[in-house]
């Protein structure tokens, strides 16, 4: 499971070290909150903490990711946004908006198809810049991307029109079969990942 929490690990340890160095009580106290798993107080404590230092890389990826705890999607992808502005190479920065988006995209309140097919792409979009920046030795990052693919053709299955819309939904499901297997090949016996690829096979046969 290395491979699963790996990326959690790092932030982890970026956000240890910005406690023990940070300028500020705001700071200080809300990494101290983030690290308790106390995701809503950590939230009221770095938008303080922000408001003195807009610019503080471990502030930004603290509260963005605090924000994606207590489900604010829509304030976790602003806040990964302008973490993304000062650091592009940090490729949890993509992951954590791409999974933000996701759930957006997903939500029962989402009910504006082109929000939805805007939130899907991005996040397909940040996946893969994750996956770009930091390789494919982090199978989390390939794993959801799969499922963004997956649900996203779902998605487009719905209204499809025309038989190039039936193929690019094929093909998107293709893609989200490939990523499970490239999961596959480090955790061979991931029988939910072995049941997502059989279930976008009959996915593909039943748009045949």
């Amino acid at each position: 499971m290395k491979f699963i929490k790996f990326t959690f690990i790092l932030i982890f340890a970026s956000i240890q070290l910005s406690y023990s160095q940070a300028p500020n009580n705001f700071e200080k106290m809300g990494i101290q909150a983030w690290m308790k798993g106390d995701f809503k107080g950590a939230v009221s404590l770095l938008e303080k903490a922000e408001a003195t230092d807009a610019n503080n890389p471990s502030v930004l990826k603290a509260l963005g990711y605090s924000y994606f705890q207590v489900a604010d999607y829509d304030k976790s992808i602003t806040t990964y946004s302008k973490l993304i502005n000062l650091k592009p190479n940090d490729y949890s920065a993509y992951y954590y908006r791409g999974k933000a988006r996701l759930n957006l995209a997903n939500s029962p309140k989402q009910n504006q198809a082109g929000l939805r097919e805007s939130f899907y792409a991005a996040s397909i979009k940040d996946f893969t810049k994750a996956i770009e920046i930091n390789g494919e030795e982090d199978i989390q990052i390939l794993q959801n991307r799969g499922i963004a693919l997956k649900d996203y053709a779902i998605f487009k299955s719905y209204s499809i029109k025309k038989s190039a819309e039936k193929t690019a939904c094929i093909s998107m499901f293709n893609q989200s079969i490939a990523d499970f297997q490239k999961v596959l090949v480090s955790q061979p016996l991931r029988k939910d990942i072995i049941d997502l690829v059989d279930y976008v096979k009959a996915q593909i046969v039943s748009l045949k």
